[in-house]
């Protein structure tokens, strides 16, 4: 079992940033692959992107390619998502998982609110 714990969400501006965190206990993290979805209102879950256990490999939605960063410390357990040039489609609960195929979620965190304004 793995609990995950997301932080860092809010309310920006268009073209601002914002880092989440995940913090992760329970079993090993380093030995999960990790990665961020979202889902903004009225809309269903989406994949954001992911990072292999070890960090070597990533992989972005389209959407956000260019303008989000997927990383890790495994000697902190936990989980980073970097969003640069935030726009107001961006706006959604984003969710925090791990894995043990990469790509895939088998366990999820309880999400953190980010609203990006026009």
């Amino acid at each position: 079992q793995v609990q995950l714990v997301e932080s860092g969400g809010g309310l920006v501006q268009a073209g601002d940033s914002l880092r989440l965190s995940c913090a992760a206990s329970g079993r090993t993290f380093s030995s999960y692959h990790m990665g961020w979805f979202r889902q903004a209102p009225g809309k269903e879950r989406e994949f954001v992107a992911a990072i292999s256990w070890g960090g070597g490999s990533t992989y972005y939605a389209d959407s956000v390619k260019g303008r989000f960063t997927i990383s890790r410390d495994n000697a902190k357990n936990t989980l980073y998502l970097q969003m640069n040039s935030l726009k107001p489609e961006d706006t959604a609960v984003y969710y925090c998982t791990s894995g043990s195929h990469f790509g895939v979620a088998d366990y999820w965190g309880q999400g953190t609110q980010v609203t990006v304004s026009s």
